[in-house]
């Protein structure tokens, strides 16, 4: 079953398109990431989702429902965190959850969900909005979104201007949401929370979908960087070795026999493995899958060495949808 589809769906702000004929399908009772840069247009996506944007052409499925015709009901299924997070300053975040909770149809259990939620994130509920810091407000954000135990979840860089500890316990809070049945849809431009909780990520550039796989299948194929000492052994042998199985290393003679095999692999640790077999290993570090320059290489323009760029900043009153 699908939770979220969409079908070519566009949206353009005046002469910048933010998103690009998208076709993308998020399963139910997944976790779902999306990673770009700032301007990939993943916020545009989301407020797409739950209708505070109306697409140019093409449409979504959110749920079940097109969520241009299902009005409230169908946003009373939704747990949303925007990137951008306005609260009522003046206002205690116990009054805000009091309200919030008074807008779904059991307020006692969202009332005490949204504090359990508070007191796992040390958030103080007493303080006023606006004496929060960054970090609290996006706090208070969470328990909002997570507090009404909602189908689907739909989460705009949810860790942002947390420290460490408290991102962990977010994405521990994000897991329970998926096993207890949700649908969770976070983005990100940090690789590595998207890659801590994700089942399936899709990997967004200016507009357009660059890749979409199971994060299983990332890491298999990501980057990882070698280093060998081997002993007893010649430049001519290692590389001949290797050649045979058509891998290519940096060779440095170290002198009294060693030799350094230094490079990058892109999943092929059985190859890698059996062409060390061969030789006295003094020295190994395989280090483990680098998915961001796995995901870089994706984010590069066609010609080597050069990024795509960044489309043009959009006119002033848009400049927030087109994030």
């Amino acid at each position: 079953m699908t939770a979220v589809a969409t079908h070519s769906l566009t949206k353009d702000f005046g002469d910048v398109r933010a998103l690009d004929s998208l076709d993308l399908e998020i399963p139910v009772g997944s976790i779902f990431g999306v990673i770009g840069p700032n301007g990939a247009g993943k916020a545009t996506l989301m407020r797409l989702l739950i209708d505070i944007l109306r697409p140019t052409s093409g449409h979504a499925v959110v749920l079940g429902e097109d969520p241009r015709t299902a009005g409230p009901e169908l946003r009373a299924r939704i747990g949303y965190l925007p990137g951008e997070l306005h609260l009522e300053g003046r206002l205690t975040g116990r009054r805000q959850v009091d309200f919030w909770a008074s807008l779904g149809d059991d307020p006692a259990s969202a009332r005490d969900i949204a504090h359990s939620l508070a007191e796992r994130l040390e958030l103080d509920l007493g303080r006023q909005s606006r004496t929060l810091s960054k970090g609290n407000k996006q706090k208070l954000g969470l328990v909002q979104a997570f507090m009404h135990r909602p189908e689907l979840l739909i989460l705009d860089e949810p860790t942002s201007g947390l420290d460490p500890l408290v991102q962990q316990e977010v994405l521990a809070v994000v897991r329970e949401a998926r096993d207890g049945g949700a649908t969770v849809f976070l983005s990100s431009h940090v690789l590595s929370e998207v890659e801590a909780v994700a089942d399936t990520a899709a990997l967004l550039r200016t507009g357009r979908i660059a890749t979409v796989a199971p994060m299983a299948e990332l890491r298999a194929t990501a980057v990882r960087h070698l280093r060998a000492v081997l002993d007893g052994t010649s430049v001519r042998e290692i590389r001949a070795a290797f050649s045979f199985r058509g891998l290519a290393f940096t060779l440095d003679d170290l002198g009294d026999g060693q030799v350094a095999v230094t490079g990058m692999v892109e999943g092929r640790a059985d190859d890698v493995v059996k062409g060390l077999a061969g030789f006295h290993l003094v020295d190994l570090v395989y280090a483990e899958p680098d998915l961001e320059e796995t995901v870089l290489h994706l984010y590069r323009g066609p010609d080597a060495g050069e990024d795509i760029p960044s489309p043009p900043a959009p006119p002033a009153t848009d400049e927030e949808e087109a994030r």
